[in-house]
Parts: C-alpha cells; sequence; structure tokens
C-alpha cells in the first residue's frame, strides 16, 4: 500500500492526536509524525503508562529498550514543522554526549533518587522502634540514616532539575512545582535535624517542648519523602488512563 502523501504538523495539531475522545494517536521522532493508533500498545495514546501521543518522542526512543525499527510497523503520516520556541537550544556538546549515552536522558536521577528515599524513611522507622523499645542504639542508627539522607538529597535534586529541563525544557508542570517545594522543605527539616542532634546528643532524652518539637521533625521525615516519591511516580507512570502531567 503506497504511503500517504505527507502533512505538516506544527505542535498544536500533533497535540491534538492524543488519543483521547476517538482522536488519532500520533507521535513524533526525528522530525516525521507517525499514527499509532492501531497499535494496541498505544491504547487510548498511551504507552507502557508512560509515553503520552501528541508529543515529540525523539529523545525518549533513544532511551527505549528498542530502536527505531519499531517505526516500521505504523504508518507515516506527516513531519513536524520547526517552531522557533524562544528556547535556548541544547549545547552542541551535550546534544553529542546524549547521542551516544542515552542513559544520561532518562536515568541518572531515577537511579539516585532511591538513597535519601531509604535513608529518609529510615530515619522515621528507626525513631518509632526508639519510642517502642527506649533501645539508643535505635536512636544513633536514625542519626546515621539522618546524615545518608542529607547527603543524598542535593544530588537527587539537581538530577531531577536536569531530567526536568532536558525532558519537559524546563516547563511549569504542578508535580514538579511539588516535587521542588517538598524537596526544599524535606532538606531544611533534616539540616535542621541533624544539627539539634548533633549539637545537643541528648536530645532524644530531653523533657520539654524541646524534645517532641525534635521527634516530630523525624516523624515528618517519611511522609514528605512519600508524597515526593509519589508525584516522582505520577510523572512516570501516571495512574490515570491518558493523563497528561
Amino acid at each position: 500500500m503506497a504511503e500517504p502523501e505527507l502533512k505538516e504538523f506544527d505542535g498544536k495539531a500533533l497535540g491534538e492526536c492524543d488519543g483521547s475522545d476517538s482522536k488519532p494517536s500520533c507521535v513524533a521522532v526525528d522530525g516525521f509524525v507517525y499514527d499509532v493508533s492501531a497499535s494496541k500498545l498505544w491504547k487510548g495514546g498511551l504507552h507502557m503508562k508512560r509515553h503520552h501521543a501528541g508529543r515529540d518522542l525523539s529523545g525518549d526512543i533513544a532511551a527505549a529498550p528498542h530502536g527505531k525499527e519499531v517505526l516500521e510497523k505504523v504508518l507515516r503520516v506527516g513531519m513536524l514543522k520547526k517552531e522557533a520556541t524562544g528556547e535556548r537550544p541544547m549545547p552542541a556538546w551535550l546534544s553529542g554526549l546524549l547521542e551516544k549515552f542515552p542513559f544520561l536522558r532518562r536515568h541518572p536521577h531515577p537511579m539516585v533518587v532511591h538513597f535519601p528515599i531509604v535513608f529518609m524513611i529510615s530515619v522515621t522507622f528507626f525513631v518509632i522502634l526508639t519510642l517502642i523499645t527506649e533501645e539508643p542504639s535505635f536512636e544513633v542508627t536514625a542519626f546515621y540514616c539522618l546524615a545518608g539522607g542529607i547527603l543524598f538529597t542535593p544530588p537527587a535534586m539537581i538530577t531531577g532539575w536536569f531530567t526536568w529541563w532536558l525532558n519537559y525544557m524546563a516547563k511549569p508542570m504542578g508535580p514538579v512545582t511539588i516535587k521542588k517545594r517538598l524537596s526544599w522543605f524535606l532538606l531544611v527539616i533534616a539540616v535542621a535535624a541533624f544539627a539539634w542532634r548533633f549539637w545537643i546528643p541528648g536530645v532524644m532524652d530531653e523533657a520539654g517542648a524541646g524534645h517532641w518539637i525534635y521527634i516530630a521533625m523525624l516523624l515528618s521525615l517519611a511522609p514528605v519523602t512519600s508524597v515526593i516519591g509519589y508525584y516522582g511516580g505520577e510523572l512516570t507512570f501516571p495512574t490515570g488512563r491518558g493523563r497528561r502531567p
């Protein structure tokens, strides 16, 4: 069957082909637009609960477990019009680096972010064990975990910002805004609690309001970390079918 005449798509026209409300599902890769509506893997315009139709996925496919040969199985329907966005172009050295190492496009943040998640949640866990058992070693372990959480939180924040800039062009996004604000809140609380415990080693044993404020600070780390992780998961694996971050 002959390939249809290619249509020119701008960003708005491509965005309308998102697979919602019986619309076609189209994606752009390397300047060409493909109709993936017939693929069962793109049901509702969402692929692997992660990639949305109606977008330019040139960068995404470079980091995918498959190559561009999968596009030979779908219909090419148009070309994506280059538009002046006013955004700063990606430096040539960075573009070349990402082409050579696609790993850097998607994986640095997911790899690093697991460390502060484990450490911060562990702080709350060992504080609860301390309160239940009154075992001093659990309190010391919580202090060490707090140090680990502080150590790995800045790298997680930096790689998160890099991923947001690289893959979403630093566009305002609700989940990202929440993650950024809560990450700073988490880091401030953690550093303050660490400094408090460092300068007053017996704060957990003292009576009075300071004792309970310190405990409340440590107990808050797990829920705050969980919320940050939830919104990170919403960006990677949206829970709502067809939801766009």
